[in-house]
This record gives structure tokens, C-alpha cells and sequence, in this order.
């Protein structure tokens, strides 16, 4: 390309400045623009699609038959164009007729031309057109090329709206959807029910002027968006009413990182640069933040990117003077609060005690609002598509976030449903939290020890609250995955003297890092750069710290240290091989000397364990036992590997059963193996929070369970009720001679007896 991105966007927004202020007629000055487009981008072809009747109309073109301006017509959708509108994002094509949307058209004499670039042309978050280029060697556009035409495409979308050349009205205009009930599913990111009226998290801010008349006053006024946007985010980080010292703090600090950030507010400048006004040009680095978002597989990143996305949305309203959020201008009712993403500092915005729940259009499980919201105790429903066509500002929602679904404008049959659910709800609740107090003993006397899966410092209250017996499962990587950078020891160290402080008499077990499969850090890489076709199978867990040994040293001894005069309880996860646990103990016992040569307070007892997820492991316990004091059965990990069934796949759901024969007889021989060894044997997971699969394993001989905080009350409520020795009986029949459905013979047999296992 003979001229830059920034001069190219430059001279065809000066020449769009002049276009726009002429006199001529809408058509004109849209054929204006596709030469001047196709001469600075050297490309034969520009063409410019927009909406008209709900159908997407070629509406100018250079280089296509100028009998097919008017006349060739697709639908959102349809095509390539189509797709692009229906999208909202960008194609870069070297050959067109490859691209499974593709769609020829003869009117438009297209045949001939290969390459193809569109960008969507947007209006108010919706696609209102499509710009787009071909060539006739095929070829993919420079990104150089792609970000002028997106610039150009802004410039289009004020153009078109003022000479009324869009159905605006029509595009926001009332579908049925948008007026009788609903059902919207999404992702459970955090568990619970809420109902309230929805608020948008943020009006959208609408831009004015888009090509700026003094580049430097533009300039100037980024630059004091910038200053202002950081005071509110650091006065947000240091007046937080939680999380002071713990994750959520680092979560901010991660947020204030991007706050500071020079390559972003260098983007920005350079946007202005091209000619564009100080709004424009936030909108137009965000947009480019959008597309790179669907395109990143990696979850922690896209968090990241979502992140900057919660922060230019924050500078958008100060530099534009539209401050007014629903945050900020409060909430009069409850509410459910929708949003594309959120990021954490604006959710610690929000009253409290109005706010019920959130759902988003995007989201994942390890995204930093989610830890944020878990703390706050608010539900959240994540990946839920077509928020915007179908709820409106106001509209009553009911959110079931331990179902994955919201409904929108509920019937009068729904709300009392939901109602009488939601109030035996908070019944069963109260029941549970007034066995605080209570231990976990069957009906013929045998004790159950039941703890809590915890990964934040926060979480330790939850011992208090549930009245559990300790942490099962301290999942130490937590703090990993919410740091921009590898944790220094110093930090990691603070952290479990922490939850050890807090956790007083009661014990807590720390599995050392499990990072890899799905938890992903972006400091941490193979060394060879490749990804992995199956990351849960792959480079991870034990394997990692293994090789990375660095790793696992600065990790034993900030927790030698942090336990000292303290009995410590530490376990490896994912091993597959006895050396596997003799290598890490080896990590561990070096950093012991260590200490001891420094003359530094020892723990007072080191108790070693390892995660039983891998079934090769089992073959091997008789070599493994004398080793260890516990193994934990992890049943999430182990359930998948037995079946060969990726857990994330809902294709495999039916597949990935904790009460079929093979898993419940997998778990009962790995008990009777270890039975007279010593060795204490826990479950953790979510097989264990299950009531129905908290049953069978009390009847295969389990003993110590380790579950979520939230399942605790219920699990003790379910142990007071249980015989031991008869549902030990019970399930020895069932997997003798399994039945058609197991399930369906357990729950039968429980509700026989008065146990309820919903």
C-alpha cells in the first residue's frame, strides 16, 4: 500500500468532510464516496450497502454494474454482506467464492473479482450497512487497509442518518419477541435466583461529530479524560467494602493496569491523528478491541480484552460529558442488570441492596466480575445472545441462574411459580443455615466430615457461615489467574498465612498450582509456542510445576513459611505415577532444608496428599499408599478421562454421568484399596454436592466430602437422614446387577424413606 493507514483514513475523511458539506443529494454524495474510497485504497471495487425495508440494497457502487445499484437486494444474513451486517464484524477474504456465505449475484458483474473486504456500518450498536472492497487478484487486505476502511465506516453512519437514507425507526422498531414472554438461556457464571425490572448498564452514548475540526483540542481532551478516568479508578479501588488485601484487590489492580496503559491511549491518538474527533476516535479503537475479542480463544486474554472494553465505554462518557450510568444515576427498584460485558469496577458501583442479579452478553466463568459478583453474592447468567432484540429497558425479568435462564415478561402463572419456588428457596435455606452448628452424622451414628472447595481469601468466611468442617480444597491457583504477572513468593505467602489464620483449629488442605487445560495464563507459555489439541489431557496441573520448577519451589516455600508452628496439609494434583508425587515431595524437602539451615519456624506437621484424576493412578495405590496420609478423589476431571467425554462439550452431556456403575465401582474399589492403610480418602468436585451422588458415595464408603459452601447445609441435612449400613447394602445390590437407570432406582428408593434428593 503506497500510503499509511493514518494518512490514507486523513485524506479520505477530508474528502468526506467536503462531500458531506456540499449540497448535492444523498445519492450523490454516496458515489462520491466509493471513488474516493476505491482511489485511496487503490481497490477496484468499493461498494456501499444499507438497510431498507429489512433487506440490505447496493445502494452506490464503484466498479460493479451500476444496473445492479438499487436492484441487488439480500437479506441480514444472506451473503456475504448479509453476514457481515448480521455479525457485526469484519471479512478479509483472499478468495470470496470460497467463503461458505458466499453468494453470487450476476447483476453485479462480481464474477471477475476475487479479494474481498467489508466492515459493518453501525448505528446505535446495530448494523445499518456494510462497506466493502474487491480486487481482482486474489489477495487479503493489509490491516492498514481494514482499519481506514472501519474509520471511514463511522463517518458513513452520520452521513446516512442525517440524509435519512436508513429505516431507523423501522430497525428499532417493537418485534413480537420484544412485547409477549421469553426464554433466554445462557451460562451459569454464578448460581442463584433473582428477580427484578432490567436496567441497562449503560446508555449508549451517542457521538455527534465525527470528523474533528482542531486535531490538537481533540487531543487535549483525551488527554484530560484520560487524568479523570484514572482518579475514579483508583477512588473506586481504595474504597472497596470487601476484598481489602485479598484477590478482588489484585482483580483491581489488574483494572487499573489497563487504566495506565500508553499502547492504548497511543491507539487512540493515533485515531484522532486520521482526523477523527476525540469520541470517534475511543469508539474507533474499541471497535477494533470488539473484533479482536471474537477472535481470541484464550479465556483469560478475551478477559482481559473485555476489561479494556469496561474501561474505554467509562472514558467514552467522561470525554463526551454523558456521565449518566445506571449506576450513577441509582437504582429505584430491583434490578437485573444487562450488559455486553462488565467489569469490575463498575459492577462495585451498584447499591447493593438493589441490585439481584446480572446477565451479560458475553462473560466466561474466570472473568474478574465474575470473582467479584461471587463475593457480593449476586447471580450471574452469562453468554446470553439477543439481549438487545428482545428485552427493553423496564421489561420484568426472572432470573434462574442455577438453571441457566432468564424469563423475560413473565405471565402471571410464571411470577407465581417462580415466587413459590423462590420462597421454598430461602425456606430450605433457613433450614440449612441453622445447621450451622450442627455436625454431620448418619442416623446410625457414623460422622461425616464435610468441607468446603474454597480459592480466594474471601472464602474462608464461609466456614463460619456453613459451619463446615474445613477446606477440602484450597485452590491455589486462583490467585494466578486473577495477576497480570507470575505472584511474587512474598504475595503468595501472605495469602495462605491468610486463610490459615482464618481458618483457625480447622484444617485446610492447599493443592499446589493446577494451571493448564482451561486455566490458561498469559506469562505462562510452552516454550515452544504451540498450542494443544486436547489442553485438559495435555501440559498441566503437576506437569507444569514439574518442569517449570521454579514454579513449585517458590510455591513450597511460601507455604513452609506461611505455615509455621502450623500443622500444613499439602496436595499435588493430576498425578498419574508414583515418581510423580516423589518429584514433588523431593521440591518440597529441599525448600524444608533450606528454612531449616536459615533457622526459620517449620510447620509443626507436614501432611501429603495427591488428587486421584487420573485412573492409571489407581493401578498403582499400593505403591503410593505408604507415602501418603490422604488422596482426594477428584470426581470432575476423573469422570471425563473414564468416559474419554470433555466435560465443556453439551453434545456429551448424557455421557457424563457420576451415577453410572463404572464411575461409583471405580470410587469403590479405589476405597476398598485403601482401606487399613491409613490413608484418608475425601471426594471433591461437584459429585459430592449433589445429594442424590452424596448418597451413593456414603454407600460406597466415602467419609469425607468436600463441596462447594453453598451445598454444605443441604449435604448435612441429607446426612442426619441416612443409614449407612443400609444404603452400603443398597448400592452393593445396584452395582452387582446395575439396573436400566440407576438414578431412577436410587431416587425411588430414597423417596421410600423420606429423603429428599432435589
Amino acid at each position: 500500500m503506497s500510503i499509511g493507514a493514518v494518512e490514507a483514513a486523513r485524506t479520505i475523511l477530508t474528502s468526506l468532510h467536503e462531500v458531506m458539506a456540499s449540497r448535492s443529494n444523498a445519492q450523490s454524495k454516496l458515489n462520491t464516496v466509493v471513488e474516493v474510497i476505491g482511489e485511496c485504497l487503490d481497490s477496484e471495487v468499493c461498494s456501499i450497502y444499507l438497510l431498507r425495508e429489512g433487506m440490505l440494497e447496493l445502494f452506490a457502487t464503484r466498479g460493479l454494474a451500476q444496473e445492479a445499484v438499487h436492484v441487488t437486494r439480500m437479506a441480514v444474513g444472506e451473503g456475504l454482506v448479509g453476514s457481515i451486517a448480521d455479525r457485526i464484524e469484519t471479512l478479509n477474504l483472499a478468495e470470496a467464492a470460497a467463503h461458505p456465505d458466499f453468494m453470487y449475484r450476476p447483476e453485479t458483474g462480481e464474477d471477475k473479482f476475487h479479494s474481498f473486504a467489508g466492515v459493518p456500518i453501525v448505528r446505535r450498536e446495530r448494523a445499518v450497512g456494510a462497506l466493502c472492497v474487491q480486487h481482482v487478484e486474489p489477495r487479503r487486505y493489509e490491516e492498514v487497509e481494514i482499519e481506514a476502511l472501519q474509520t471511514v465506516a463511522m463517518v458513513l453512519s452520520e452521513l446516512i442518518v442525517n440524509a435519512d437514507l436508513i429505516d431507523e425507526e423501522d430497525a428499532r422498531a417493537l418485534s413480537a419477541a420484544q412485547t409477549g414472554p421469553e426464554q433466554l438461556r445462557g451460562l451459569t457464571l454464578v448460581k442463584g435466583l433473582a428477580s427484578g425490572v432490567a436496567v441497562y448498564h449503560q446508555p449508549r452514548v451517542t457521538i455527534e461529530h465525527i470528523v474533528a475540526e482542531d486535531t490538537e483540542a481533540e487531543r487535549q481532551r483525551v488527554i484530560l479524560a484520560f487524568d479523570r478516568m484514572r482518579e475514579q479508578i483508583d477512588r473506586m479501588a481504595n474504597q472497596a467494602e470487601f476484598g481489602v488485601g485479598g484477590e478482588h484487590e489484585e482483580v483491581l489492580e489488574t483494572y487499573r493496569m489497563f487504566a495506565y496503559d500508553e499502547g492504548w491511549t497511543r491507539r487512540i491518538n493515533e485515531a484522532i491523528d486520521s482526523g477523527l474527533t476525540a469520541e470517534a476516535a475511543i469508539e474507533r479503537v474499541q471497535q477494533r478491541t470488539r473484533m479482536r475479542m471474537r477472535q481470541i480463544d484464550d479465556p483469560l486474554l478475551a478477559d482481559r480484552m473485555h476489561d479494556l472494553e469496561d474501561l474505554a465505554n467509562r472514558l467514552l462518557r467522561i470525554v463526551s460529558g454523558q456521565l449518566g450510568t445506571a449506576a450513577s444515576m441509582g437504582l429505584r427498584n430491583d434490578a437485573i442488570l444487562i450488559a455486553r460485558n462488565l467489569g469490575p469496577a463498575e459492577l462495585l458501583e451498584y447499591d447493593k441492596r438493589r441490585l439481584k442479579g446480572v446477565i451479560l452478553e458475553e462473560g466466561s466463568l474466570t472473568s474478574h466480575v465474575v470473582i467479584v459478583a461471587r463475593a457480593m453474592g449476586i447471580p450471574v447468567l452469562g453468554r446470553v445472545r439477543g439481549l438487545r432484540g428482545v428485552v427493553r429497558e423496564g421489561d420484568p425479568l426472572l432470573l434462574d441462574a442455577d438453571q441457566g435462564t432468564t424469563m423475560v415478561r413473565p405471565s402471571a402463572g410464571i411470577v407465581e411459580a417462580f415466587d413459590a419456588r423462590f420462597a421454598r428457596s430461602r425456606e430450605r435455606q433457613a433450614v440449612y443455615a441453622g445447621m450451622r452448628d450442627v455436625q454431620a452424622t448418619t442416623r446410625d451414628g457414623t460422622r461425616i466430615n464435610v468441607m468446603i472447595n474454597a480459592g480466594l481469601r474471601d472464602d474462608v468466611a464461609n466456614l463460619i457461615t456453613t459451619g463446615a468442617d474445613g477446606i477440602g480444597l484450597f485452590r491455589t491457583e486462583f490467585q494466578f489467574l486473577v495477576s497480570a504477572t507470575l505472584p511474587q513468593r512474598e504475595k503468595q505467602t501472605r495469602l495462605y498465612r491468610d486463610v490459615m489464620d482464618a481458618a483457625g483449629d480447622r484444617p485446610v488442605v492447599f493443592r499446589t498450582v493446577d494451571i493448564g487445560g482451561d486455566k490458561t495464563l498469559p506469562y505462562l507459555r510452552h516454550d515452544d509456542g504451540e498450542g494443544e489439541e486436547n489442553p485438559a489431557m495435555g501440559w498441566r496441573a503437576l506437569r507444569v510445576a514439574l518442569e517449570r520448577d521454579a514454579l513449585l519451589k517458590v510455591q513450597a516455600r511460601a507455604l513452609l513459611e506461611a505455615a509455621g508452628g502450623r500443622p500444613l496439609n499439602v496436595m499435588f494434583p493430576m498425578v498419574a505415577e508414583p515418581w510423580e508425587f516423589d518429584a514433588a515431595k523431593a521440591v518440597f524437602d529441599g525448600q524444608l532444608a533450606y528454612l531449616r539451615r536459615q533457622k526459620k519456624q517449620l510447620p509443626e506437621a507436614i501432611r501429603y496428599g495427591v488428587m486421584l484424576e487420573v485412573p492409571s493412578l489407581a493401578e498403582q495405590l499400593d505403591l503410593l499408599a505408604p507415602k501418603i496420609q490422604f488422596l482426594s478423589i477428584g470426581t470432575n476431571d476423573l469422570t471425563q478421562f473414564l468416559f474419554a467425554a470433555d466435560r465443556s462439550n453439551p453434545k456429551l452431556a448424557e455421557r457424563y454421568d457420576w451415577l453410572s456403575p463404572a464411575i461409583l465401582r471405580f470410587v469403590r474399589r479405589v476405597v476398598r484399596t485403601l482401606d487399613g492403610t491409613g490413608v484418608d480418602i475425601s471426594v471433591c468436585g461437584e459429585m459430592g454436592g449433589r445429594r442424590l451422588e452424596a448418597l451413593a458415595l456414603l454407600g460406597i464408603g466415602i467419609r469425607r466430602l468436600s463441596i462447594t459452601p453453598a451445598a454444605v447445609g443441604p449435604i448435612k441435612e441429607l446426612v442426619g437422614k441416612i443409614d449407612v449400613a443400609e444404603a452400603a447394602a443398597a448400592m452393593d445390590g445396584w452395582l452387582a446387577a446395575p439396573p436400566a437407570d440407576l438414578r431412577a432406582e436410587m431416587s425411588a428408593w430414597a423417596a421410600a424413606r423420606d429423603i429428599s434428593v432435589d
